[in-house]
């Protein structure tokens, strides 16, 4: 059986569609924080989501169920956990958030990242 690569572009020939959103008011901190996902790739039984990720200015409150790989392409945000611990992050970082992160979420310049989640398991 032959399989094939999946190039992920937000543009151009084969991109997929990309679905635009904004974060509900209860999460909304400041800013307006608009996104845009392209998801390049479905699997393992929809538990598997990779694509490239896009953020507005903007601070949100985040609580993640899922484990999510990121790989910064271009600007700068923070993450803070509920404790306190804080991360500045850009272009070139890579890192890992862990399902059950509480925190929040201030994109300082505007961020595009490549994504991989991993969503928990139904349960049984």
């Amino acid at each position: 059986m032959s399989v094939d690569i999946i190039m992920m572009n937000s543009t151009g020939e084969g991109s997929p569609k990309v679905v635009v959103a904004k974060p509900s008011p209860e999460k909304l901190i400041s800013g307006n924080a608009v996104t845009q996902t392209w998801n390049h790739y479905t699997g393992e039984d929809d538990r598997l989501h990779c694509g490239i990720w896009e953020s507005a200015k903007g601070k949100v409150n985040v609580h993640y169920d899922e484990w999510e790989f990121c790989h910064f392409i271009q600007g700068e945000a923070i993450l803070t956990s509920e404790n306190g611990n804080s991360w500045t992050l850009s272009k070139g970082d890579a890192f890992i958030i862990p399902a059950g992160f509480k925190g929040t979420w201030d994109t300082i310049r505007k961020v595009k990242k490549h994504y991989v989640i991993l969503m928990p398991k139904a349960n049984a």
